[in-house]
């Protein structure tokens, strides 16, 4: 990949996933009905939605940032933790119609991880 498409798949990836961990964090900072349903079902503490919105956030911005390289990869990795504790908690609570969702979601981030580190290599992001 020529190294202006792979600077434009990278920026754009990584924006359009950045803006899925903000929507998806001010609907915990703000108790959307969905997250309220969601933790209940499993049986997790209601507390845990703004925080988890609030690391959403910061992670988003943590992905963004273009001048500290370990916050980064402790956003994607925590991103990636989140998906694999949601697939758990989905197959332990029987919802298996939900299990699709952590996966896509996991593999959304895989895509701009993945420019990233090739961009990485070709010197053209740090």
């Amino acid at each position: 990949m020529a190294p202006k498409s792979l600077r434009i798949a990278y920026w754009t990836a990584t924006t359009v996933f950045a803006l899925l961990l903000v929507m998806d964090g001010l609907g915990g900072i703000m108790r959307a009905e969905a997250g309220v349903e969601a933790l209940t079902h499993l049986g997790y503490p209601l507390y845990l939605l703004p925080a988890f919105g609030i690391a959403k956030v910061l992670a988003a911005v943590a992905i963004l940032q273009t001048k500290f390289r370990t916050p980064k990869e402790w956003a994607f990795a925590g991103w990636a933790f989140t998906c694999v504790g949601a697939f758990v908690s989905r197959a332990a609570a029987g919802d298996s119609a939900e299990l699709i969702f952590p996966v896509v979601f996991l593999a959304i981030m895989a895509v701009p991880y993945w420019l990233w580190v090739r961009a990485r290599q070709a010197g053209i992001v740090t």
